[in-house]
């Protein structure tokens, strides 16, 4: 299963003529879908696990939740992955109908921007598990890699973490359950820790017009 998805974020590259949707940053590329996927699987896991939710549809909902992302615009790629996933599900191996049922609804809600404990179990466990991906270190990694591709000063950095703090609060004010509210403020913590030490060895960048008077 985990190979069908990857070989199929590949093809999705492969198939567009232009290189592919949004294929600028290497954060948009198969390869990197394809850890984000997997972050989230392993995430989901911990959270279904400790919640009482279905683990074994969480971590198939969390394979499928963005395999259509490379091909499909935002809006629909919910819709298109839960398509693919019942076709993958109803075609290979004996999975029973409510199960099938009960991943692609995940699937087709994970994108949901409404109150998250409204959902059920399963979808909620995605949801929080897709939103603390990039709460964290990864996170931070991730912007300061963009830095380099936008050919920024690493005197931004601070700035950038900044940023990157902000999100994640905002991503963690929008989890319900204790374990993905416990795993989002550990995340957070590591990012406090980054910017403090940034603060402490590279001094910001002076937003000041150059063309002052010394």
């Amino acid at each position: 299963m985990q190979r069908f998805v990857h070989d199929y974020l590949e093809a999705s590259v492969d198939n567009e003529e232009d290189g592919g949707r949004m294929r600028w940053y290497p954060w948009h590329s198969a390869e990197y879908r394809f850890n984000h996927i997997m972050n989230v699987v392993e995430l989901g896991a911990r959270i279904a696990d400790r919640e009482g939710a279905d683990v074994d549809v969480v971590r198939v909902a969390a394979l499928f939740h963005d395999i259509a992302k490379l091909e499909a615009d935002q809006d629909v790629h919910a819709e298109a992955g839960a398509h693919v996933a019942r076709e993958y599900l109803e075609t290979h191996g004996e999975f029973p109908p409510s199960f099938v049922d009960r991943v692609c609804a995940a699937i087709e809600d994970h994108s949901n921007e409404g109150a998250v404990d409204e959902l059920p179990l399963e979808t909620q466990c995605l949801i929080e598990a897709d939103l603390l991906d990039k709460v964290g270190a990864n996170g931070a990694v991730l912007m300061l890699l963009r830095m380099g591709y936008e050919a920024r000063t690493h005197m931004e950095a601070g700035e950038v973490v900044d940023r990157v703090l902000e999100r994640g609060e905002e991503k963690v004010s929008l989890v319900e359950s204790d374990t993905a509210e416990s795993i989002g403020y550990q995340r957070l913590k590591r990012v406090k820790w980054l910017l403090e030490w940034l603060d402490t060895e590279v001094p910001r960048l002076d937003v000041e017009s150059p063309d002052r008077e010394e």
